[in-house]
């Protein structure tokens, strides 16, 4: 009774819409922040502020996946302990 879980991988195709929907998305933001008519600070402050939220974007997503990864290893690990006691369990031998 071994379920091992299907890993699941992403196309290339995938991985290239997801690169290039980031690509354009940040630079449709430094095009807008770039023709605003306000002053050089400002756009300074945005940019950072752009920056500043991709950043914890993604450190946000790699904390989301390392939990959800530490769940799945710690469930495996109870689950092989289980195997082992189901498996070296014999209801008829006689207790000591």
């Amino acid at each position: 009774m071994n379920e091992t879980p299907v890993k699941q991988r992403n196309s290339t195709a995938y991985y290239g819409q997801a690169v290039a929907s980031f690509g354009i998305a940040i630079g449709a933001v430094a095009l807008g922040i770039y023709n605003l008519r306000v002053d050089g600070w400002v756009r300074a402050f945005l940019g950072i502020a752009v920056l500043y939220l991709t950043t914890s974007a993604f450190t946000l997503a790699k904390v989301i996946r390392d939990r959800q990864e530490l769940t799945q290893i710690v469930s495996r690990v109870d689950q092989a302990r289980m195997e082992k006691i189901m498996a070296d369990y014999d209801p008829f031998q006689p207790k000591v």
